[in-house]
């Protein structure tokens, strides 16, 4: 069985889809992914529907929560939350999901929303969207770092993380980078696979990543999805 790491997929759906014909994902693998599922590219509620679909045919799926699926679920209730949302990429999601605002989308998305995990572990790694927060007591205490956090590299403890390594997304990183932090994992015990998957027009961006943690592979899958309406 392998594991296998995908984080910020951001609505783009066709690209997910052929990143996992890539990685030839079997019902034999576990697929973990690490939320953003939604915002900014064209089809979020497709990669919720095809995240639902795997689940449906017997895939091993764990689903974490990113900041932008936290974000649309503070929308429904706040007007301001709303307002931010909507400029933060939530246009892009309302549109896909063809109606006129939030509070219409249907009730298996939001049971699909309540359901994802803030972290998931097991002895050889610790999975989360954002980030860890060492600097205050129980690493695992502070709910809003997995979400929000960056910049924290410099407070890893490595006495708490033993023989583990982290896996996160949230700051859209360079493949060059990627491939760098798989090279150094043994001693940094850290790797952001989060290749900006929306971003087409940067540099080293524009794709999105899966990380077979079993072997230590990377796979990259550059964005067949149009990004014109975000861009625009």
């Amino acid at each position: 069985m392998r594991k296998i790491a995908i984080s910020d997929i951001h609505g783009c759906n066709k690209s997910f889809n052929a990143l996992l014909e890539k990685i030839a994902l079997t019902r034999d693998d576990l697929l973990l992914l690490g939320g953003d599922y939604i915002d900014r590219g064209p089809d979020s509620k497709g990669v919720i529907d095809t995240i639902m679909s795997l689940i449906n045919h017997g895939y091993k799926v764990r689903c974490l929560k990113g900041n932008h699926e936290s974000l649309m679920e503070t929308a429904q209730f706040d007007r301001e939350a709303n307002k931010h949302w909507l400029m933060f990429g939530g246009k892009q999601t309302i549109k896909s999901f063809g109606v006129r605002k939030v509070q219409q989308i249907e009730d298996e998305y939001w049971d699909f929303l309540d359901a994802l995990e803030l972290y998931h572990s097991d002895d050889s790694f610790i999975f989360v969207h954002a980030g860890i927060n060492f600097t205050n007591g129980d690493p695992l205490h502070d709910l809003d770092a997995f979400l929000w956090l960056r910049n924290w590299y410099k407070d890893i403890d490595y006495d708490w993380l033993g023989d583990r390594v982290i896996i996160h997304g949230h700051t859209p990183n360079s493949h060059q980078n990627i491939r760098a932090a798989l090279e150094n994992l043994e001693t940094d015990k850290v790797i952001n696979i989060d290749c900006g998957c929306y971003m087409t027009i940067e540099a080293g961006k524009g794709r999105l990543c899966a990380f077979d943690i079993t072997n230590r592979e990377l796979h990259f899958q550059k964005n067949l999805d149009s990004m014109k309406s975000w861009f625009s």
